[in-house]
């Protein structure tokens, strides 16, 4: 039998993900009070079950202590149950804007305050995170992407170190992005923009791709990205990092960057075992 234990953080995206191995073929089971989930556990794993594939949900309530939960999974381990833990995370700001949009009180914010409730919860949820064979990182994460991380983790058995590597494109002069982990600057190739038929178009076409990749230092710097990419990965994998931003800037975020972050997004994202996703931020604005 394969038992997940499907947790996390309030709004990080627990109920999506049980809903999505619920299709896959999973018998799911959300909020069990903490007294039943032994005698569950025991129940599904008895030899004539037909239960073959298990998703638990379990996740900070107000009237029921975490760390009790943390005790009973630690007993279940120490009785030879075998099970995965997969932990729904998202950053700060997302967690809180999810709130305020659908106007739902967070479990642990007695006063009313979603930011209050958000750090009590990062406290208390902290050891059974760190415990986590699978963390995603649902914070800029479409549906279809989450879809496609699970699958990978659940339905094709592949290896997954959670580490999600968003490659993105800017221009700098809407800013710098404020959660990029590496940025790079591109404006040292020739700008699209000044050629009349191409002023209008973006990275996204394939006129601008060629104009761009058709430099020799494009391609240089495409490959000495990639191959130092490629090294820092394992090693923010080893440090435990889930989310790594490679920002790529140009101007205005239309021409250059997006064709050297559509090169990277392709020559990387079957390469490795983590997820990756491509996001272009200024591509849509006017500019250079």
């Amino acid at each position: 039998m394969r038992f997940v234990v499907v947790t996390g953080m309030s709004g990080g995206g627990k109920t999506t993900a049980l809903k999505m191995l619920e299709d896959a073929g999973f018998y799911c089971v959300d909020n069990l009070p903490v007294s039943l989930i032994e005698k569950f556990v025991e129940l599904v794993a008895m030899p004539n079950s037909e239960i073959v594939k298990v998703a638990l949900g379990l996740d900070v309530r107000a009237d029921q202590s975490f760390a009790d939960v943390t005790r009973v999974l630690e007993h279940l381990k120490n009785t030879g149950y075998q099970f995965e833990i997969l932990f729904m995370d998202a950053d700060d700001k997302s967690l809180i804007k999810r709130y305020k949009e659908t106007r739902r009180v967070h479990p642990l914010s007695q006063d009313g305050r979603v930011e209050d409730g958000v750090r009590k919860e990062r406290a208390v949820l902290e050891k059974v995170k760190k415990k986590a064979d699978y963390v995603l990182d649902t914070s800029h994460l479409l549906t279809r992407e989450l879809k496609e991380a699970l699958d990978r983790i659940f339905i094709n058995n592949e290896e997954y170190n959670s580490l999600m590597v968003t490659v993105m494109s800017f221009g700098f002069k809407n800013g710098i992005p404020s959660d990029a982990d590496l940025v790079f600057d591109v404006r040292f190739l020739p700008n699209p923009f000044y050629i009349d038929e191409l002023k209008t178009k973006t990275g996204n076409d394939k006129e601008v791709q060629d104009y761009v990749m058709g430099f020799e230092e494009a391609g240089a710097f495409l490959e000495k990205l990639r191959d130092m990419i490629s090294f820092l990965i394992p090693n923010y994998v080893k440090e435990g990092k889930y989310r790594l931003v490679v920002a790529i800037g140009c101007t205005g975020g239309k021409h250059r960057s997006v064709t050297l972050a559509n090169a990277l997004y392709e020559s990387m994202k079957n390469r490795g075992q983590y997820g990756m996703k491509l996001y272009h931020r200024d591509v849509t604005n006017q500019g250079t």
